[in-house]
């Protein structure tokens, strides 16, 4: 299945897209793609939907993020073997997590704001693991079980603020649209290997980031086992797990985002993106 969100920000309705790409509403099924629709009981609930009966959506309307409200939004830095080399930074005995503010969440379509003061906005193509159950001190054997699903995100980044302003990496992560996720969330009887998933990211139609979830370091399965041995996940939460190289703080010279870029992400089975960078405002 595909779950959507669609609608103006903050009041999206939850959708499923049909066998023809629409959009059917949910809404008369499950309240929101929150925390309970994607427990394994929602998610069982959605599967026994009548799809042809559901209405269908008319037009093309904004699509919101994929997941509502997630409690945590968790990060996976340096975990592709090459972009830590283009980064300059040795290959982790252990996953690195950070968090991403859950304010930064946005459709993935919307605009990229570039924050105050920024200098060196970049952005980073990235699975993202969607959980549906609990996650608490897992098993390496269990960590699958805990899995609804999967997205597509951008971990847009503020270099300057992330390596240069002190502290930790959180710093040039959380900004306004900083998170877009979707379009949609694939649940995980779709993806057969999430191992396998090519992707790329454009910037003004340019090839920038091409890689495959293949060259991970530190696979799906061991992230989501690994992030609950030091804290719980609840259904709904997000991870996003690394990114290949490309991005522009490798690039050399630097190309960063500016105002009236246009970035594309896509990756199979999980849709694209498309986000204008934008000025900051108010």
């Amino acid at each position: 299945m595909k779950l959507v969100r669609f609608g103006p920000a903050g009041k999206e309705k939850p959708g499923i897209i049909d066998a023809n790409g629409k959009i059917r509403d949910l809404s008369k099924v499950v309240k929101d793609i929150d925390a309970d629709a994607l427990s394994p009981a929602g998610i069982a609930k959605i599967k026994k939907a009548k799809l042809d009966e559901l209405p269908l959506v008319k037009g093309n309307p904004r699509l919101g993020a994929c997941v509502a409200r997630p409690s945590n939004f968790i990060a996976i830095g340096l975990n592709y073997a090459d972009h830590a080399a283009e980064a300059g930074m040795q290959i982790p005995p252990e996953p690195v997590i950070f968090n991403k503010a859950v304010s930064c969440i946005c459709g993935p379509n919307d605009d990229t704001m570039i924050p105050k003061e920024s200098t060196k906005l970049d952005y980073e193509i990235e699975l993202g693991i969607v959980i549906g159950s609990r996650a608490r001190y897992l098993t390496q054997d269990k960590a699958m079980d805990a899995v609804a699903g999967y997205c597509l995100a951008n971990d847009v980044s503020e270099r300057e603020f992330q390596i240069e302003r002190s502290g930790q990496w959180t710093k040039g992560k959380g900004s306004e649209t900083f998170g877009p996720i979707g379009p949609w969330l694939v649940t995980k009887d779709e993806i057969k290997d999430p191992q396998n998933l090519t992707m790329q990211l454009t910037v003004n139609g340019e090839v920038r980031q091409k890689g495959s979830t293949k060259t991970m370091i530190f696979g799906v399965a061991h992230l989501v086992w690994y992030c609950s041995q030091f804290m719980v996940m609840d259904p709904g939460d997000v991870i996003v797990t690394g990114t290949p190289p490309g991005v522009a703080l490798g690039m050399k010279p630097p190309k960063f985002l500016k105002a009236g870029d246009v970035v594309r992400l896509t990756m199979d089975g999980l849709g694209e993106q498309t986000q204008k960078v934008v000025p900051f405002k108010m």
